[in-house]
């Protein structure tokens, strides 16, 4: 799931697939699908976050849960990339 505050472009991508993970990253083709780059931080409530400035336009992304990765199922849609594999996408307005 990601929460998006539209104006500023600020994103905060939400991770609640597996509350009992060690660790959670993000990676998409905002970090040139990086899998240790983005790590994300365990909330209160069991879920992983992590807030970001993107740039206007549609962008992929994945989580990579305790070296997993996953599609997010709460994603606004989901597309296929050049490989024919699936990603989770939204657009930044």
């Amino acid at each position: 799931m990601l929460l998006q505050t539209k104006m500023d472009g600020i994103v905060t991508f939400i991770c609640e697939l597996r509350p009992e993970a060690k660790e959670v990253y993000l990676a998409g083709d905002f970090n040139q699908w990086q899998p240790g780059e983005r790590r994300m931080l365990k909330a209160k409530d069991g879920s992983f976050r992590v807030k970001m400035k993107l740039p206007p336009g549609q962008h992929q992304y994945k989580f990579i849960v305790d070296g997993v990765w996953h599609n997010d199922p709460d994603a606004p849609s989901h597309e296929k990339n050049h490989s024919g594999v699936l990603n989770s996408a939204f657009v930044v307005g």
